[in-house]
């Protein structure tokens, strides 16, 4: 890490908060309504007469004749359940059929993208006998599509005079309040790039929060798999009629598939979900249906939530654990963090178990984000292990439970020195995956930079470099996966970027990767996709079902929390933010602002720059009551930071460059309120 501390000064003064309206509400992506309609038609096959009279909420009259099929476009991703208005029929043998597609790559009349591992989705069928409005099953609502076509195919002819979708997701929000955001981010970024990209993590997230009763059933695990080519299996149905969790709302990976809950994804997910809409009931009952299903016996965790196979996943498990240290540190209950506590030493001794005379976890089962090689004293893995030592050893603290602290801080530091000699590759300057390979993996060496298993600066900053200079045109490969470019696993190497002093290769890599999903015009230009290939193709090394892609997959959704905790640098450094850390690290940015709400207040902060000279301005707000410190970027110059509270100046510090080069300045001793710091440069 980067040398952090050049000057400190200690302030204490009584704190006011002032509220704040959640700007920027052009960028958001959720619709003002439930009641969704087409909004163009994207093309016609055969005749259909009058399709593009039926875009829009206004009732129109596309007359369908013989074989012919039109597909609509909902200009971005939307989920719900479709209802037609029928109008006229020549006779009661005519059939209207229903087909969707996330991607502009699987429109077909067919049938839809798929939701099994292999082959495609049944188109669903409506059989009219007279005029009226007719309504798709709720066990068949598709999760996720931007593009719904109408198949007619049979002779005669058949009028439509409306398509409706209700919008299913975020199911516990009234209709009108789906775009109240309690968090919100803006920068100066060239063509708003990093602004849309923000708002489309969070609106992924959205599409990813289900009502629980309305899972995926998964009525072919096990039986129908992706070594089965697709021509074989034909068009399946699909039901999305199980009940996943407790409670009204679910956070799940993907709004097309799996609909399920996958600690893996959360990890990335719900620190995003906190920055935007502070949805954290959903959480909770996320991770309730995981703990439901543990081992009480041996304390294992579920890879996957009901219905997925169970399994064993030593990074999942370790996930869960994270998950709850994250809703404990997000929402401040304590009430629940106690109710866990039991379950949460359970699973601790359960994966600590695993600890073998190296020092190292020993990883038995293959089963992780569906990277390949997967095992033995595996760099990721162990990483994580030492991460979640840490943060449950918060847990513990918060508790007052110290018996254990003693023996979890002599584990973590042992999992350090050893993976520090026996996967430290010098001559790359990266992690090895284990002793018995060469391959230095993305997950593994992003997450030692996150976790902090590194030993120094150098070793970070190697980090870094090498993974950059293995990007592609479209991203960050993660070479444990093949060809494979995983916006999840890139999302940590954000952090790791960030973490290492090299803030503008994180928001490089966010115009490159997630700009390329964002607009290329073969994904949904509003959610993020699961996954792709390095070479920008859709394909996901991990499948071998294209169509069976998700383009809304809540682990997609790393910048979000990104650029408002590390870029804006608004940080929590105790449960709900009762200690902050204002920590902005623009890169190459000249201004961000981010806000967001815990239980505590809102948090707020603006930064602005001047390119040229250095001189800067961060203007923050945190809820009366908590108290923190605020580092900002040394700037290239001697000069004057000027301190205020409230309009009031507060404090004078001058500031000699040679003081601390490449480090930062720190003022700590802040009680919450409006304050605002201002750097001259005198030169």
């Amino acid at each position: 890490m980067p040398s952090t501390l050049c000057l400190r000064l200690t302030v204490f003064l009584a704190a006011s908060l002032a509220t704040f309206a959640i700007p920027y509400d052009e960028y958001i992506l959720a619709p003002p309504s439930r009641t969704l309609h087409p909004v163009s038609v994207r093309k016609v096959n055969g005749t259909v007469i009058h399709a593009e009279s039926i875009t829009g909420p206004r009732h129109g009259k596309a007359t369908f004749k013989g074989s012919s099929a039109v597909t609509f476009d909902y200009g971005k991703n939307v989920a719900g359940v479709v209802s037609l208005n029928i109008g006229d029929i020549s006779d009661k043998h005519q059939f209207i059929g229903i087909t969707f597609s996330e991607s502009s790559l699987w429109i077909s009349g067919k049938g839809s993208d798929a939701t099994a591992d292999a082959g495609i989705d049944e188109t669903l069928w409506i059989q009219p006998k007279k005029p009226g409005t007719y309504t798709v099953p709720r066990q068949n609502e598709r999760g996720a599509f931007r593009y719904l076509s109408l198949v007619h195919n049979t002779t005669g002819s058949l009028e439509v005079t409306q398509v409706t979708t209700h919008f299913t997701a975020m199911p516990h929000y009234a209709e009108d309040k789906l775009r109240d955001y309690t968090g919100y981010f803006h920068s100066n970024d060239l063509d708003e790039l990093l602004n849309r990209i923000w708002y489309a993590g969070a609106y992924t997230n959205q599409l990813c929060t289900i009502d629980p009763k309305h899972g995926d059933a998964l009525i072919y695990l096990g039986i129908v798999n992706s070594t089965q080519p697709g021509d074989s299996i034909g068009a399946l149905p699909w039901y999305f009629n199980y009940t996943i969790t407790n409670g009204t709302s679910a956070l799940v990976d993907g709004a097309k598939r799996d609909r399920l809950v996958w600690a893996g994804d959360m990890s990335i997910a719900v620190p995003g979900i906190v920055t935007s809409t502070n949805d954290l009931i959903s959480v909770q009952n996320s991770i309730n249906s995981l703990f439901a299903i543990q081992n009480k016996t041996s304390g294992q965790l579920p890879y996957a939530g009901r219905p997925f196979f169970d399994e064993l996943s030593h990074t999942y498990h370790l996930y869960t654990l994270i998950g709850v240290a994250d809703y404990y540190l997000y929402s401040d209950d304590i009430d629940y963090l106690q109710s866990m506590w039991d379950d949460i030493k359970l699973a601790m001794n359960f994966a600590l178990g695993f600890i073998d005379d190296s020092g190292l976890m020993n990883v038995t089962s293959p089963n992780d984000w569906l990277r390949f090689g997967m095992g033995g004293h595996n760099i990721e893995a162990n990483a994580i292990l030492y991460q979640t030592l840490n943060q449950v050893s918060v847990l513990a603290g918060a508790l007052n439970e110290t018996d254990l602290l003693a023996s979890w801080a002599q584990t973590a530091a042992t999992i350090k020195s050893s993976a520090n000699e026996l996967l430290w590759d010098a001559s790359a300057g990266m992690y090895r995956d284990n002793e018995t390979t060469t391959l230095h993996p993305q997950d593994g060496n992003a997450w030692a930079v996150v976790s902090n298993l590194t030993l120094n600066d150098t070793q970070t900053a190697s980090i870094s470099q090498n993974l950059v200079e293995r990007w592609t045109p479209y991203g960050a490969p993660a070479p444990e996966a093949a060809d494979a470019i995983s916006p999840f696993i890139s999302g940590f190497e954000l952090q790791a970027h960030i973490l290492s002093g090299n803030a503008s290769a994180a928001l490089d890599l966010m115009r490159l990767e997630w700009g390329f999903m964002l607009d290329d015009p073969r994904m949904t230009n509003s959610t993020f996709i699961e996954g792709y290939s390095s070479t920008g193709a859709l394909h996901y090394a991990p499948y071998t079902n294209d169509p069976r892609v998700s383009h809304a997959h809540g682990w997609s959704t790393g910048p979000t929390s990104t650029l408002t905790f590390m870029v804006a640098g608004i940080q929590l450094t105790s449960a709900g933010g009762r200690t902050w850390l204002i920590k902005p690290t623009l890169g190459d940015l000249t201004r961000a602002e981010a806000g967001f709400k815990t239980s505590l207040g809102s948090f707020s902060v603006n930064n602005a720059k001047d390119a040229k000279t250095g001189s800067f301005q961060v203007a923050f707000e945190t809820p009366k009551g908590t108290n923190g410190a605020l580092s900002v970027e040394y700037p290239d110059c001697d000069g004057t930071l000027v301190l205020s509270r409230a309009g009031k100046k507060h404090a004078v510090l001058h500031v000699k460059q040679d003081d601390a080069p490449q480090g930062r300045i720190e003022v700590d001793g802040l009680e919450g309120g409006q304050w605002t710091a201002r750097f001259t440069c005198s030169s």
